[in-house]
């Protein structure tokens, strides 16, 4: 069936923004208002952008990603660890750009339960084209854009800690307080990490 709904391809716009990231959510904790915290950000020049329209460009992204997180995910953001953070910022990209969730979920996790450990640009440029057929707008993306999509998305893949340098898939290992702080509804987010079912063990409650 035809999918009438289009992709989401604006995650050029930075990679995976952990500091930056942390700063805004530190700052909706206390204000409870993304319009009060992109304000501050930009007034005050938080991310330390050269220009201001780098700054807002930035900010409007994060925010974008930052509102998928529930309460408890945010939470969590502010006051977990280096790894949970980076890979709650992983969940909210996935949330944000649903190409990006497919591409981890159908190649990158496929991937690595098939025992193929390594993710190579190829792989992106299969998986492309294999979506052209229900999405015609990516068949009118310029060889440069399509370029840039893809150096992205690998760097915020290395930026989370699940890629190596040298494109070898690093295994996820989530802990019970991440899992606690993704909503019973929402539980499925976590195969946009390379995992096999077996390793998720979710708590009785």
């Amino acid at each position: 069936m035809m999918k009438k709904d289009t992709y989401n391809l604006s995650f050029t716009t930075g990679g995976l923004f952990h500091r930056e990231s942390l700063i805004l959510a530190s700052l909706f904790a206390e204000v409870n208002d993304w319009d009060r915290v992109r304000d501050q950000v930009l007034s005050e020049n938080l991310l330390q952008s050269r220009t201001l329209n780098t700054s807002k460009r930035q900010c409007r992204e994060i925010i974008s990603r930052l509102e998928t997180l529930e309460q408890s995910e945010l939470d969590l953001l502010i006051y977990g660890s280096t790894q949970e953070q980076k890979y709650l910022l992983w969940i909210a990209v996935c949330r944000r750009y649903r190409f990006v969730a497919e591409f981890a979920e159908e190649v990158i996790r496929e991937r690595y339960i098939g025992m193929k450990q390594d993710l190579q640009y190829v792989e992106f440029d299969f998986f492309i084209n294999k979506k052209s057929e229900w999405h015609p707008e990516l068949e009118e993306i310029q060889p440069t854009t399509k370029n840039k999509l893809r150096q992205v998305l690998f760097k915020i893949l290395r930026e989370a800690d699940l890629l190596t340098e040298r494109n070898t898939i690093n295994a996820s290992m989530l802990s019970q307080r991440l899992l606690a702080a993704i909503p019973r509804e929402k539980r499925r987010d976590v195969f946009v990490f390379p995992l096999f079912e077996s390793d998720i063990k979710w708590s009785a409650q």
